[in-house]
């Protein structure tokens, strides 16, 4: 109240000052000509309670006006709603800019919602089709295998490598169109964390076979409360950067001894740089190695961290360059409290 009792004077301050100069050579011109001190008095004093009286009422209309500006204004930017009555030319010009602006708002959004849908329709339609090519290449490379043609035999086992990257990434590309709207697909329930991590370890098992990296793997006790799909995109992502970085050594799967409920990937690869360890989850972040592997897209760890964050999961990183990485998966949750 005292701010708007505030903002009420400032903004009435000049008539505030014209009634009061009126009110003096009003009185001066009445005592010049020798009225009546008393009758001088009972006129200022009538004069001033009709103006008080008129003060309050205005200041009761620009409180109700006040509030009626902010009922609109919380509304904003979702919905304009109809704004009281201008009071002055001012707040009308205002109004309307207003109203523009929020039109070309709803413009932008709609155009924005368009162009979102066509994308993600043309790019669904695109990872739908090619994976039928991609199929064909599997089979024809099965062919190779299982034929009697040992000319190319060295180059069956390399095609194979990359195309599986490349089913990989055609993985990865539905799975970032969808993330957004990805609350309407989650089917959350209770799961054993290594039925899951076995089912990643499989997918990749052809790769640790080709790259011929050993896997260490420690039975992961626990259960989860998760999506079964989307956990298993996160594991499957980071599986696939260890076995990326890593030329040759060991990529290990455990559980925490240390720190209950962690999931521990760690690799004896690279290794990220320690000024780039920071931003490695920021979308688009390719850091040192990226730009010298200049294949890295940037979207991977930015993806699981995504997908940790509408999941409750934690996620975070170790690194030493030379030494390896270190992914640490937190699926602890705390308990719920009813009071």
């Amino acid at each position: 109240m005292k701010k708007k009792l505030g903002f009420y004077l400032k903004s009435r301050l000049k008539y505030i000052i014209l009634y009061l100069l009126l009110g003096g050579i009003f009185w001066l011109v009445l005592y010049l000509y020798n009225v009546r001190t008393d009758a001088l008095v009972y006129a200022v004093l009538l004069s001033s309670a009709l103006f008080a009286g008129a003060a309050v009422l205005d200041f009761g209309g620009y409180c109700r006006h006040i509030e009626k500006v902010k009922e609109a204004q919380a509304a904003l930017p979702h919905e304009l709603r109809e704004a009281p009555p201008a009071v002055d030319l001012t707040e009308s010009l205002y109004q309307k800019e207003l109203k523009a602006l929020f039109e070309y708002k709803e413009e932008l959004e709609t155009g924005g919602r368009i162009g979102r849908q066509e994308m993600l329709d043309y790019y669904s339609l695109w990872a739908h089709q090619i994976k039928t090519p991609l199929a064909a290449m599997g089979l024809l490379l099965q062919s190779f295998e299982e034929g009697e043609i040992t000319e190319d035999a060295e180059f069956i086992h390399p095609m194979k490598m990359e195309l599986f990257k490349t089913e990989q990434y055609v993985e990865m590309v539905l799975s970032y169109l969808r993330i957004e709207d990805m609350s309407s697909d989650l089917s959350l329930q209770w799961y054993p964390i290594d039925d899951i991590v076995r089912q990643a370890v499989r997918k990749y098992s052809q790769l640790f076979i080709l790259k011929k990296i050993h896997l260490s793997y420690q039975k992961c006790e626990g259960m989860v409360l998760t999506d079964e799909k989307w956990f298993l995109l996160i594991l499957e992502q980071l599986l696939s950067n260890a076995l990326k970085y890593t030329g040759q050594g060991v990529i290990s799967i455990y559980m925490d001894p240390e720190q209950a409920e962690t999931l521990i990937i760690e690799d004896t690869g690279i290794g990220i740089q320690a000024e780039d360890l920071p931003r490695i989850f920021e979308k688009g972040f390719t850091g040192y190695n990226g730009r010298k592997d200049k294949k890295s897209t940037g979207i991977g760890l930015y993806l699981c961290k995504s997908v940790c964050e509408k999941l409750n999961h934690g996620l975070t990183a170790e690194s030493e360059v030379g030494r390896g990485t270190k992914m640490r998966l937190h699926l602890h949750r705390d308990p719920l409290i009813v009071e």
